[in-house]
């Protein structure tokens, strides 16, 4: 194995690269059959751009693609533009906060789809933006084809976005996700028919979004709001109010202070009689 199999000092590596490479350390010890897998994507790298190109390109790469032409390609963006990884660091301790089942930061950046997807799309949206529009499309269909989550590049999503379970999520071109977004999965941004431009909602800060809730349109969701699972949401929903049924109804307002990080999904008995 690589010299770089040790613990490294957290006072001195960013906290969530050091918890991560002395996580692995200790569980490359424990699984002797994980090991080697460990050590490639975590133990042999130097930082978390390095460990995270690694792990999207080994993920993402086939035979069309390679995972080293690939890897080239997820570094170039990671050097163009080092915001990449600090969001994706966000997004780590996001999952590791809100998912009760989550056990530490190593279970997500191995095998969390949610997150590896996320951090596809980045790279896919800088893709985009750079003109590569085919390569940011190979991207995407390799991310709906191996974590059944379909993205448009073109997507806005914030910082600390946390997707939770990930299966069936399906997100449009002009949607917008604030900072601090959670969702779980079967969550569509879709738009209402074939209208083309600005068509898909617009997701205010820390909103959670409930499993199988739908958002269609070009409509807001207010920053800390809500959305039941199994809404179907067609109007815009006030900030730190709850949205739930079919279709949606305001329930509360306020939803809470922060839903997105408490993942708080009860609603509360009045339900107001307008529909949304």
């Amino acid at each position: 194995m690589s010299q770089r199999l040790e613990v490294v000092d957290p006072t001195i590596a960013p906290p969530v690269w050091a918890a991560l490479r002395n996580e692995a350390y200790a569980q490359a010890k424990s699984e002797a059959a994980l090991a080697s897998l460990i050590a490639a994507v975590i133990l042999n790298h130097d930082t978390l751009g390095d460990a995270l190109s690694y792990q999207l390109a080994r993920k993402l790469g086939d035979q069309e693609l390679r995972a080293m032409s690939l890897r080239d390609t997820i570094e170039e963006a990671f050097e163009a533009n080092p915001r990449i990884v600090e969001t994706a660091e966000l997004d780590l301790k996001a999952v590791f906060e809100r998912d009760p089942a989550c056990k530490g930061y190593v279970q997500p950046f191995l095998f969390f789809k949610g997150f590896l997807a996320l951090q596809t799309q980045r790279v896919a949206h800088w893709l985009w933006h750079e003109g590569r529009e085919t390569l940011a499309f190979y991207l995407q269909s390799r991310m709906s084809e191996l974590f059944q989550v379909d993205i448009h590049p073109a997507t806005q999503i914030g910082r600390g976005v946390f997707i939770d379970h990930g299966t069936g999520i399906v997100i449009g071109e002009t949607a917008v996700i604030g900072d601090d977004v959670s969702m779980l999965q079967n969550v569509t941004l879709g738009g209402t028919g074939a209208e083309r431009g600005d068509r898909h909602p617009k997701v205010g800060r820390g909103v959670l979004l409930g499993a199988g809730a739908k958002v269609l349109g070009n409509i807001t969701i207010g920053d800390y709001a809500k959305v039941a699972s199994g809404s179907v949401v067609l109007r815009n929903v006030p900030a730190g109010c709850t949205a739930a049924g079919v279709p949606a109804r305001l329930v509360n307002c306020p939803a809470g202070e922060e839903p997105a990080k408490s993942m708080d999904h009860t609603l509360a008995e009045a339900v107001y009689d307008y529909v949304i």
